[in-house]
């Protein structure tokens, strides 16, 4: 089965392009030009009364497209902002005390390993990092204020599935958790009702939502970080029980927001979301797809000497496969020198899968690793 006709735009850009980096720059869909030009036209229409529009319908419907992917029992808890970095420090500057003790995974992202190594230097923090099979019991273990981990591993692949043990530590004055789901967001279906009163969820439009950068998102539980010190002024509200002067916040998830932002994000997501549901494919039937072409290529072992750091298993799995070899970076470069996108963290080589991709194109990568 192919998908190809739905990224007609990005694949005709460049014919000759091999594109195994889905995980990490999805290419965009033709709807997604759709939703571009939607918000051109909509500025162009309405100018200084286009935010009505953005901060109602669009903004809703995008809500609607998450809460229902993630299972959210309330679309309201979510907040926009162009990129999570924002969202973790709004919630870090909420913590009431300092240092901030803070639990991690020992292979969480670039962005969140320097501004925690930073917060730590300035003395604002204090940080343990777990590996992912011992996070749960270093978090019963109690100590903390902040519990971080990602879904998927952005290094290895590794998945954390444990959302429900880690809920049952969150308490609205502390510790909280925040899960970074980034790589698991569209690409391993995702069932947060249970834990939705309980934990905080963070992720974005740029890997498999396929819709781009600028459309990040926070799903922040009632009762929890009522007031970030880190605001803007789109999350005042008019708050009667306050003092005059006093500082409001929206109750909902619109207390994390900050100030003007390029909405242009939200129209592409909701553009690419209404091209799915068009087309049936389900977070669940996008996988299925990628795991038979994943598979294909493991099957090739078109990487002797590699090792391939999140074997095939029944159940999720990620939507890149991690190898890890010395000649990681050389093979890279070598690819990409050939117009083969993959990409590459440390000594270990990523090969991203996505709907764009079929068969043949498995097929052209393996014959290319070949003649290497």
């Amino acid at each position: 089965m192919t998908y190809k006709h739905l990224f007609s735009r990005a694949l005709s850009a460049n014919s000759d392009r091999l594109h195994f980096a889905a995980h990490s720059h999805h290419l965009w869909p033709d709807a997604s030009f759709d939703g571009q030009v939607e918000a051109w036209e909509d500025a162009a229409r309405m100018a200084d009364l286009k935010w009505g529009r953005i901060m109602g319908p669009v903004w809703e419907e995008a809500q609607g497209h998450i809460a229902r992917e993630l299972k959210l029992p309330d679309p309201s808890t979510l907040s926009f902002s162009p990129n999570t970095h924002d969202f973790l420090v709004r919630i870090f500057s909420a913590i009431p005390k300092r240092p901030v003790r803070v639990l991690a995974t020992d292979g969480e992202f670039h962005s969140f390993r320097r501004q925690m190594a930073r917060w730590v230097e300035a003395g604002e923090a204090e940080l343990v990092n777990a590996p992912a099979e011992e996070l749960v019991a270093t978090a019963e273990a109690g100590g903390f204020d902040l519990i971080f981990a990602s879904h998927v591993l952005f290094n290895s692949g590794a998945i954390i599935s444990e959302f429900e043990q880690l809920a049952a530590l969150a308490r609205p004055e502390g510790p909280w958790v925040v899960v970074d789901g980034y790589h698991g967001f569209m690409a391993i279906e995702t069932d947060l009702s249970a834990v939705a009163d309980r934990i905080f969820y963070l992720s974005g439009g740029y890997k498999c939502a396929m819709a781009g950068e600028g459309v990040c998102f926070l799903h922040a539980p009632p009762g929890f970080a009522p007031r970030p010190v880190v605001t803007g002024w789109y999350a005042a509200f008019e708050d009667l029980a306050l003092p005059p002067g006093a500082v409001g916040y929206a109750q909902d998830g619109g207390r994390f927001l900050g100030s003007t932002f390029d909405a242009s994000g939200l129209y592409r997501f909701n553009a690419v979301r209404r091209m799915l549901d068009g087309e049936g494919l389900t977070t669940s039937e996008i996988s299925a797809h990628v795991a038979d072409l994943q598979r294909r290529f493991v099957e090739a072992d078109a990487l002797p000497g590699f090792k391939l750091l999140n074997p095939l298993v029944d159940g999720p799995h990620a939507r890149f496969l991690a190898y890890r070899g010395p000649s990681a970076p050389s093979l890279h470069a070598a690819l990409e020198a050939r117009d083969v996108i993959t990409d590459v963290r440390g000594d270990v080589l990523r090969i991203g899968f996505g709907i764009y991709q079929d068969g043949q194109d498995v097929g052209r990568l393996v014959d290319m690793l070949g003649s290497m």
